[in-house]
């Protein structure tokens, strides 16, 4: 007997990629192949402001938008702007109008306005600055000991872009109106060092995520001499260097420096065993472009075990199975990415008009299924607070009505409220009126 092969809604089909063309921004149209491959040339004409905004996209874009983008700034924004022109390219890569930058999705996550937040509920009553708690867990500044036998090492506190639903906005990025946000005390040489004296008396440690920030904001040389640390104790079996520049900033992952001191790191990790991978955070299939792949595959071409992607499920931007498929495909076909983990958005201030409830997620990671190779699916994951990740489905017990999931036993996690029946938007309408605790 003859069986037919199981049907899905989705249709693949190879997606080829392609550099949008940057001289369609009034602003960028006399740039050259060159300067666009050049890195200061990209730091250098990062957008910071609404101001320098319309001097790149002009009058191709309604006043209203600006307006609205400054009216952001000024009420909900807890992430500065700061956008490379590489990413400011993938929005309406054909064309650039109003209309399409309202509805683009990478505007939506890197460049969000007021319009976009919730009207009525833009935080969750529950929503913290730091929800994951990770500070409460640094053994020294800056390293989180979160895991029995994992640590972040946020090395540095500022990266390239900034994504406006990003879960460390209580330390990364300057202050904006709303967040005045923490800060090192300790210089980072001296940080630095702390940190690998805590791992020389913590041997069973032996996973580090160097991270931030971006590590693509640390000087090479002094990302290398830290790496080279980590590579002398023999406890230390896995690095892992977080890297949305990738994405945003592929330019500085092409500098020939970059990638001759990431090659020697590579080749110091291999003879000790060592797995040595970069991850890096694309959320949508319009990121990938072949400025993209080729930064990709020049980090494996060192010797670096994987390149891995960890995204984020957000609304507006890629919260259906056909979305993440379309990215994945492309991350894993064309540029050599590894589709790893996407996550529920963390319930940070402001972003409820981006997070997913978990009975979607959890028919998401469904409708993966058996569309990708088995070990290029990824796993849709909640970071419950003080739990750490679990797949979407490992929840103890759900409340679908209040929104409220609770995980290894009775730590909880919510989901927007607007997403919930009449009934249980209207009990935490209750909870918000009587608890003088919760965060409105």
């Amino acid at each position: 007997m003859t069986m037919e092969p199981a049907r899905h809604t989705y249709a693949y089909a190879r997606i080829e990629l392609a550099e949008p063309d940057w001289r369609r921004l009034p602003g960028f149209r006399d740039v050259t192949a060159e300067q666009w491959r050049d890195v200061r040339w990209q730091r250098v004409h990062s957008v910071r402001t609404v101001r320098q905004l319309r001097d790149v996209l002009g009058s191709l874009v309604a006043d209203g938008f600006y307006a609205d983008l400054a009216a952001d700034v000024e009420a909900f924004a807890t992430m500065p702007i700061l956008l490379p022109p590489q990413m400011l390219n993938t929005m309406c890569p054909q064309e650039i109008t109003t209309d399409g930058l309202l509805a683009d999705p990478i505007r939506r996550y890197m460049l969000p306005i007021a319009s976009d937040r919730h009207p009525v509920m833009p935080s969750h009553p529950y929503a913290t600055r730091d929800s994951l708690h990770e500070a409460q867990m640094w053994a020294v500044e800056g390293l989180t000991h979160r895991y029995p036998f994992k640590v972040l090492a946020e090395l540095v506190t500022t990266c390239p872009q900034y994504c406006g639903h990003c879960t460390r906005m209580d330390l990364v990025g300057a202050s904006t109106q709303q967040i005045a946000k923490a800060r090192f005390t300790v210089k980072p040489e001296a940080r630095h060092n702390l940190m690998l004296d805590y791992l020389k008396r913590t041997p069973s440690v032996r996973d580090v995520v160097v991270s931030g920030g971006d590590v693509a904001n640390v000087p090479w040389r002094r990302l290398e001499a830290f790496l080279l640390e980590l590579l002398s104790l023999d406890s230390i079996r896995d690095i892992r260097l977080a890297s949305k520049a990738l994405i945003g900033l592929p330019q500085h992952w092409l500098q020939s420096d970059v990638l001759a001191g990431l090659e020697r790191v590579a080749r110091i990790a291999a003879e000790r065993g060592v797995n040595l991978a970069v991850h890096t955070h694309a959320n949508h299939v319009q990121s990938v472009t072949p400025l993209v792949a080729s930064a990709a595959r020049a980090i494996l071409a060192t010797g670096v075990r994987d390149v891995r992607n960890q995204g984020v499920i957000l609304n507006g931007v890629n919260a259906t199975a056909e979305d993440l498929l379309d990215l994945c495909f492309a991350l894993h076909g064309e540029a050599g990415i590894l589709p790893y983990y996407f996550y529920l958005c963390d319930i940070v201030p402001n972003v409820e008009h981006w997070r997913t409830p978990v009975h979607e997620a959890v028919r998401m990671q469904e409708a993966m299924m058996g569309l990708l190779p088995g070990y290029a699916t990824p796993r849709i994951v909640c970071d419950v607070p003080h739990v750490g990740k679990r797949w979407v489905h490992q929840y103890t017990e759900y409340d679908r009505e209040r929104g409220i999931s609770y995980w290894d036993g009775h730590y909880p996690f919510y989901d927007p409220i607007s997403s919930l029946p009449a009934a249980g938007r209207a009990w935490w309408d209750a909870q918000t009126k009587e608890d003088t605790h919760v965060q409105v």
